[in-house]
Order: structure tokens, then C-alpha cells, then sequence
């Protein structure tokens, strides 16, 4: 018996030392920031729409866009050699047309799925981005998962549904829209395109750097963006009734939407693309919390208990650093070997496993 519990003790802290260490805690911060920011996002938009009947979003968008054009655009303007705006553009303009396209699109789909379909809807499908996006990564990034990152998915998304439980005894899910179906594909469309958008910036901020990535997205995001809103939006934003209180909420909207598009890219770069979307679930969550005080949101248990599911299954997958199936050459056989995802984790997985085998 006492070896028993020995033994025990000795797997609860190879355990402990395998799922809290340093990287593991700061990649939970960072993602745990982006959701804050998409809170910030979420709130001011809601101020926006109930308190003063704004609904823009193709504007909102537009002056992110904006803000990262006047960063990084004009940063990657004043660069020398091959990272030079110039330089970029003319060799690879067209694919950063089709990744503006994409981010510009996502963002403006799922908006719009509100005005047709159910708040519960909306947060149950915009959870298929998350399986596109690991299959995108599997052919076009060459991840590969383990079973332990598939099982930490299926939790996460079991803490997507106890959310769901506990907006639908709060009764928020009825604000139904018009029409269900049309709604619930848009936000099919929207997540698949963030899925896109996802893996490009992964990509993009490994193989490249997380400067052009930002600069070419404020670029051409500011360009479609602006022509859009001229078309949809005309009336609506002719309508509004400016004062500093719409103001000022259209800069707190624009300020979050520019962190985390400026944060966002520091944490893939160390984890990865589905990791971060794992990690961002919990900002619907951050929103009802702050929903409790604004908008007189009633308290459920099973949020605390939604954000403690998420949670585990983020540290779960986080946990297990994903490998990297390097492509073949023409004439040399397939090499299968450890890549750049979860970066941090592969430093600790290749450490000396002295203690674990005392």
C-alpha cells in the first residue's frame, strides 16, 4: 500500500510538472488576453447596436484595417530589400488579395448570421472552424496530431455546449432571427473563412514574418473593406447620430480588434493556429461575465463550470506538443520529423528525462 500510494504521488507530479510548466502558463495568458480583447470587441459592439440601434460592422472593421494599414503597412513601405512593400507585391500580390478577401469576409459573415439566426446557433457553429482548421493545418502545414490533442478538442468543445446549456436556461437563445437556415450557414462560411485566414497567418508568421503578414492584411483589408462598406453600409452609416459616447465606443471596438490582431500573431508563432482558437473559446464567456453587470445577463453555475471545461481541454492540448511531416522532395522519400508548432513545448519534450525515470 505504501508503494501504491508512492507511485501515485510520483504520477500526480510528473503530471503536475507536465501540464502546468512555464510555457505552458504563459501560452494560457496570452490566449486568455486575445479573449479579452474579442470581450472588448463583443461588448462595444453590443453597446453599439441595443443602446444606440449602430449596426456597422463592415465600418468597425474598416478602421482595425485602417490602423493596421498606418502600423504596418507603412512599415513594411520604409523596409529595405526583398521585405520591402514593393518587393512583396509584386511577387505574391494576388495571394495577399485572396488572404484580405477571406479576413475581410469571416468577420463581416458572422456578424451578419445574428440578424437571422439564434445566439445559441451562432456559438455551437462557429465551433466548426476549429475542425477545418486542423484539417486545413494537416495538408497545408503538415501537422500532426496526436490522440491526445483530438480528446482535448472534444472537451473544449464539450465546454462550448455547457455555455449553450446555460444560455438556454438563461433564456438567451430567444433572439431568434428571420431566417434560421440562412443564418446558420453564414456562420458555417464565416468559420471556414477564419479557419483560411488562420492558417495563412500561421504560415506566414513561422516561414516569413509576422510584419508582412499584418502589413498586407491592413493593406488589402482596408481596400475591400472600404469598398464593401461604401455598398452595404452606405445608408446605415449615413443614419448614425454622432456624438462622443458613439465615438468613443468605436474607438474602444477599433483599439481591442487592433490588439488582438497585433497579439495574435506573437502567440501562434510560439503554439499554433488551433491551439489559439482553443485558447479564444472562452471569450463568449468573458462577454456574458461582463453581460452580468451591463446588460442584466442572469447567472448560471454551469458558466464557471463551461470556463473550467474549456480550460482543462486547453491545457490538455497544449500539453502535447503537436510533430510536423516535413514534404517530400521529387526524388527523395518522405521524412517525418518535429516542426515548429508549439515551439516552446518541443524545447521541454527534448530535455533530459532524468527525473521522470527516477
Amino acid at each position: 500500500a505504501p508503494g501504491a500510494v508512492g507511485a501515485l504521488g510520483s504520477l500526480l507530479r510528473g503530471l503536475k510538472g507536465q501540464l502546468f510548466t512555464w510555457n505552458i502558463l504563459k501560452t494560457i495568458a496570452l490566449g486568455q488576453m486575445l479573449s479579452l480583447c474579442i470581450c472588448g470587441t463583443a461588448i462595444t459592439s453590443q453597446f453599439l447596436a441595443e443602446k444606440y440601434k449602430v449596426n456597422t460592422p463592415m465600418l468597425q472593421s474598416f478602421i482595425n484595417y485602417c490602423l493596421l494599414f498606418l502600423f504596418y503597412t507603412v512599415t513594411l513601405a520604409f523596409q529595405s530589400g526583398s521585405d520591402n512593400l514593393v518587393s512583396i507585391l509584386k511577387r505574391k500580390w494576388w495571394k495577399y488579395v485572396l488572404l484580405g478577401l477571406a479576413d475581410v469576409e469571416a468577420n463581416y459573415l458572422i456578424v451578419r448570421a445574428y440578424q437571422y439566426t439564434t445566439l445559441t446557433s451562432v456559438q455551437l457553429l462557429d465551433c466548426f472552424g476549429i475542425p477545418v482548421l486542423m484539417a486545413l493545418s494537416w495538408f497545408i502545414l503538415y501537422a500532426r496530431y496526436r490522440a491526445t490533442h483530438f480528446i482535448a478538442v472534444a472537451v473544449c468543445l464539450l465546454g462550448v455546449g455547457t455555455m449553450v446549456g446555460a444560455d438556454i436556461l438563461a433564456g438567451r437563445e430567444d433572439n431568434s432571427g428571420s431566417n434560421v437556415l440562412i443564418g446558420d450557414i453564414l456562420v458555417l462560411l464565416g468559420a471556414s473563412l477564419y479557419a483560411v485566414s488562420n492558417v495563412c497567418e500561421e504560415y506566414i508568421v513561422k516561414k516569413l514574418s509576422r510584419q508582412e503578414f499584418l502589413g498586407m492584411v491592413g493593406l488589402f483589408g482596408t481596400v475591400i473593406s472600404g469598398i464593401q462598406l461604401l455598398i452595404v453600409e452606405y445608408k446605415d452609416i449615413a443614419g448614425i447620430r454622432w456624438d462622443w459616447k458613439i465615438a468613443l465606443l468605436f474607438v474602444a471596438f477599433a483599439l481591442s480588434m487592433f490588439c488582438l490582431y497585433s497579439f495574435m500573431p506573437l502567440v501562434i508563432k510560439v503554439t499554433s493556429a488551433t491551439s489559439v482558437n482553443l485558447g479564444i473559446l472562452t471569450a463568449d464567456l468573458y462577454s456574458l461575465f461582463f453581460g452580468l453587470f451591463l446588460f442584466g445577463y442572469k447567472f448560471s453555475g454551469l458558466y464557471i463550470l463551461s470556463f473550467t471545461v474549456i480550460m482543462v481541454g486547453f491545457v490538455l492540448y497544449c500539453s502535447t506538443p503537436t510533430r510536423t511531416a516535413e514534404p517530400a522532395d521529387s526524388d527523395v522519400p518522405q521524412v517525418t520529423s518535429i516542426g515548429i508548432d508549439n515551439l516552446g513545448l518541443k524545447l521541454e519534450e527534448n530535455l533530459p528525462e532524468t527525473h521522470s525515470a527516477a
